[in-house]
């Protein structure tokens, strides 16, 4: 009951949004029942979903992914592999050819045992035969009857598939051991919204799925022990007990098969992992969520997974403080896949090395929960808005919890990101997350200067606003697909600031920011200070000077495109505010009531929030 209300309970929040505002999203009911053949790594299932038409548009057409059948030889993410200049490590392997050593995808030798494939068969609408066509990675259903406007309907079919070696995050026997590592392993239905279908290839990167409910069975062998999305509902029925300790083990009954019922109200995927050597783990996260780490019995990993634990709780209640309350009962970590990947209410990860590896890949993965599986941006469109605001929260909170904080834990970002620009290879945030010329633009683009948007809005509006920015933002716009607008209005809202130039300039351009100090000379009694805007990006610029006598003074100079004055950062130290400087002013001068003699040193940006891409004419110093 208690789980059935929470179905209730997000469905009615998300029916009272659309009711009140203009904005509107799909909405789907997925009942799954999936049998496991584990000796062959096939699985069979039986779909039914409930589809909620919520946009003004009637539907002749729907599209599923079916993952799965990217890892094929000739498939497109095979030709990606072979094709890009610099491949996932991860998705190749070195050959030798004559004397000389290649890359070769993994995928390209896979033997027909190894592929990953997902066929659907006997596609229904609402009982009517409907023409399902098979492209790639797409399912493509012309529908026997059209889908009107506020309407619903319902879809059923079968499927069949088979588990891929593993590859890329899904897949069978991983690096580490772990058997099954099920992410993508379904039909799942597409994203319709605003801007029309999102039926993208699965060529290589991120995700987009509808909001909905899922109500899943999985028949597995009795051995294993499962973890994923959602809430168990037959602990009893398959030997699941809890103790004392707070550690779940696994009691399975003496029959052949178990099958495993979860429910995962009001999320967008849905993940699950099988081994038969998990070691289970639960503690009590804040708010009363139960984090589950599931891992390997190896005795070399299980000290750093008994170490993660305690820090994964004070992670969580960061995030929570920092952006707003996980609204789930339950998370999972669980070692399986490759690296890291999100999944609702869980993370696929991998478990073995250092104690810092998987602290930072697990403190990273959890703050996905917020961004991305609360905040569902389209991840294909806008990586930079998932991994960006993601990279952001972990670098703040594993500051937080280190022994050695620093006063500006992301100064490796901006360093990235200056050196992504020196190389010349840079591509603007709005290219698709699979259009990158190389992995390495795609990276920096999304994880570095992706974090910097927020970094960098902090120096624009002030670390106050900046926090209160994430809280509006969360409120406003969990559980639906924010779009970059929607974090830019977020800001705009909070301090009235005009923010548009810098969602234009920082995402969609490769404008840089680079101003320098041109000229320092005395003015009788004072010093005139003459500034120089070299990058075409603009920006409020604020200035340090230091005095010889050990005293220091700040200037501030606001940008006209802001229409807004951010409060003096550091208020220990005294500030001036100067008149704007309008961007088509290519300098800026202003008067220091000092003789130059008395200046020990000039800094633009002594925060280093400010992504300036050349620094050594940042600051001017005495000599």
């Amino acid at each position: 009951m208690k789980n059935l209300f929470l179905i209730a309970a997000f469905s009615f929040g998300i029916t009272g949004m659309a009711q009140n505002t203009s904005y509107w999203q799909q909405h789907v009911d997925y009942k799954m029942d999936v049998k496991m053949d584990v000796k062959t790594y096939q699985y069979k299932g039986k779909q039914e979903l409930v589809y909620t038409n919520n946009s003004p548009d009637t539907l002749r057409k729907v599209y599923y992914h079916l993952y799965n059948n990217a890892f094929q030889p000739g498939s497109e993410m095979d030709a990606r592999i072979q094709s890009i200049k610099d491949p996932d490590a991860r998705m190749v392997r070195k050959i030798k050819v004559g004397e000389t050593e290649v890359k070769e995808s993994r995928i390209k030798t896979l033997q027909p045992n190894e592929i990953g494939y997902l066929h659907v068969a006997n596609f229904k609408q609402d009982g009517q035969t409907a023409l399902a066509k098979e492209v790639g990675t797409i399912l493509e259903v012309t529908l026997a009857k059209p889908i009107l406007p506020h309407s619903k309907t319902t879809f059923s079919l079968d499927f069949d598939g088979q588990v891929p070696v593993q590859i890329r995050r899904s897949g069978r026997n991983n690096a580490e051991g772990v058997e099954l590592s099920m992410a993508q392993w379904y039909p799942k239905l597409a994203e319709f919204d605003f801007e029309g279908w999102h039926a993208d290839p699965y060529i290589a990167r991120e995700f987009h799925g509808v909001w909905g409910n899922f109500d899943v069975n999985i028949t597995i062998d009795s051995n294993y022990i499962l973890g994923g999305s959602g809430y168990l509902q037959n602990k009893n029925e398959i030997g699941y007990g809890y103790q004392d300790a707070g550690i779940t083990v696994a009691q399975p009954k003496k029959t052949k098969t178990l099958t495993w019922h979860f429910v995962a109200p009001m999320v967008h995927d849905f993940t699950w992992a099988a081994d038969k050597n998990y070691l289970h783990d639960v503690v009590e996260g804040p708010n009363n969520v139960a984090i589950h780490f599931l891992y390997k019995n190896n005795p070399a990993i299980i000290e750093n997974w008994k170490k993660l634990q305690p820090l994964m709780v004070k992670v969580m209640g960061f995030y929570n403080t920092t952006v707003g309350n996980y609204p789930y009962k339950q998370y999972s970590f669980i070692q399986g896949g490759d690296g890291g990947m999100e999944y609702a209410m869980c993370t696929l990860m991998l478990g073995n090395g250092s104690f810092e590896g998987i602290s930072g890949t697990a403190a990273h993965e959890l703050a996905h929960s917020w961004f991305q599986h609360i905040l569902a941006s389209n991840e294909s469109k806008h990586p930079w808005m998932d991994e960006g605001f993601t990279s952001f929260i972990e670098d703040l909170a594993l500051n937080e919890f280190s022994e050695k904080k620093v006063a500006n834990p992301f100064k490796g970002s901006y360093m990235a990101y200056a050196k992504l620009v020196e190389s010349g290879k840079e591509q603007p945030q709005s290219t698709h997350g699979d259009r990158y010329d190389e992995n390495r633009s795609y990276s920096i683009s999304s994880y570095v200067k992706g974090s910097i948007f927020l970094s960098q809005l902090g120096y624009l509006i002030g670390e106050d606003k900046l926090k209160e920015t994430l809280h509006r933002y969360y409120t406003d716009f969990k559980f639906k697909h924010p779009t970059p607008n929607d974090i830019k209005r977020s800001a705009e809202r909070v301090t009235g600031a005009n923010l548009d130039w810098y969602l234009l300039d920082w995402t969609e351009t490769t404008n840089t920011i680079d101003y320098g100090i041109k000229e320092v000379k005395d003015n009788a009694a004072n010093t005139t200070v003459t500034l120089e805007r070299i990058g075409r990006m603009p920006m409020p610029i604020d200035v340090l000077v230091e005095y010889a006598d050990g005293t220091s003074e700040s200037f501030y100079i606001p940008l006209r495109l802001m229409s807004f004055e951010k409060e003096n950062p550091t208020p220990a130290i005294k500030r001036t505010v100067l008149n704007d400087w309008a961007w088509a002013y290519p300098t800026f001068e202003f008067s220091i009531a000092k003789p130059k003699a008395s200046i020990k040193k000039i800094t633009l940006d002594p925060s280093g929030l400010m992504a300036d891409v050349k620094l050594e004419n940042n600051s001017y110093l005495a000599k």
